[in-house]
């Protein structure tokens, strides 16, 4: 994965922490000889273990105080390798003692000097920087389909520093957005006492969100926390829009006047009021855009975001609101439809 990595010359400077600097021995038993000599592997192991290391194997008392009794070979025959032609093992068949040398052999490598755990598990941690116009999420999925490809099935990916960071704010923007979305759907509910009108009036969030996803495209910046910010900013700029064609059609319909005729008019005599706003919206945002020194490149970000989102979203407003209200608020009452339906039997 590591050399694959490296033919991405977008992550500049690519390093891990696993140095295979420490040189190592690794004996490996030749179980058939040792079988056929009647030596057990687990004998094998005992003995090394006593010979290079050291083995507690009983206790005594002297004087009221308990010392251990510990067994371990002469560490001035322990210097190399070839020392272990000095190990005896007996047979378990024969009784007799067999050089630990025909029944083992040595292979040298290199290992690392420490063993990196991650949230207790062993781990290799990769690193990079990410050269000019390569973003953090571009960079994160290419390893992660490396990942896939050349690593097995049981591995496991996880992140550190700005790439956990990355990750923890999307997936917490995710549900801050869905938060925002739920919100301000309930409040409409409330206010105008049906899910239908406020489903419409929601209808204008994605028309925003596609507009900023395009300011963002056109000017070659990334979805990142700042971008976020200013989407979720837009969820409630874009959807007073549909407010002001909505509510200004139910009140139409409550003094009386036909559907049909209450869309048209609130269509056309909310037109203004709506281009008001979205072009003060969107000029507010404009000295975000322009704005230069330190940290502007955060400011011109959301900038964009609302800039591109409102005019888009300003623009179909005015015609996807009334025509989606037509369809699907044809068989829905007005707020004061059960009032004024009251006051008439009463009257009678």
């Amino acid at each position: 994965m590591i050399e694959k990595a490296k033919d991405n010359p977008k992550l500049v400077g690519l390093d891990h922490d696993y140095k295979e600097t420490k040189p190592q021995l690794r004996v490996v038993i030749d179980k058939d000889r040792a079988a056929d000599l009647g030596v057990s592997i687990s004998h094998i192991g005992r003995t090394l273990e006593t010979m290079l290391g050291s083995k507690l194997v009983t206790t005594f008392m002297r004087d009221g105080e308990e010392y251990d009794v510990i067994v371990e070979g002469n560490r001035d025959n322990q210097n190399t390798a070839t020392d272990m032609e000095n190990i005896y093992v007996r047979s378990d068949r024969t009784s007799e003692l067999i050089p630990l040398s025909n029944l083992v052999s040595i292979e040298e490598f290199a290992d690392a000097e420490t063993l990196n755990r991650y949230n207790r598990m062993r781990s290799i941690t990769l690193e990079a920087n990410l050269a000019d116009g390569y973003t953090l999420g571009e960079a994160l999925n290419y390893l992660n389909d490396l990942a896939h490809t050349y690593l097995p099935a049981e591995a496991d990916i996880s992140y550190k520093g700005q790439s956990l960071d990355y990750q923890d704010s999307g997936s917490s923007m995710t549900f801050v957005f869905a938060l925002a979305l739920g919100v301000v759907f309930l409040v409409l509910a409330a206010q105008f006492e049906s899910y239908i009108h406020p489903a419409i009036i929601m209808l204008t969030v994605p028309l925003a969100t596609l507009g900023a996803l395009i300011g963002l495209w056109i000017t070659d910046q990334s979805i990142n926390i700042y971008s976020q910010i200013g989407i979720i900013m837009l969820v409630g700029l874009a959807a007073k829009n549909g407010i002001l064609i909505v509510e200004f059609a139910n009140q139409l319909r409550d003094k009386g006047v036909e559907f049909q005729q209450a869309i048209l008019e609130a269509s056309s005599q909310r037109l203004r009021p709506i281009l008001m706003t979205g072009i003060t919206t969107a000029a507010g945002s404009i000295p975000l855009v322009l704005s230069e020194g330190a940290g502007s490149e955060t400011r011109f970000v959301i900038g964009v975001v609302v800039l591109s989102g409102i005019l888009l979203a300003t623009f179909f407003t005015l015609l996807v609101i009334p025509v989606t209200y037509s369809l699907f608020a044809r068989n829905s009452s007005s707020p004061q439809a059960v009032a004024n339906q009251l006051e008439k039997e009463l009257q009678q």
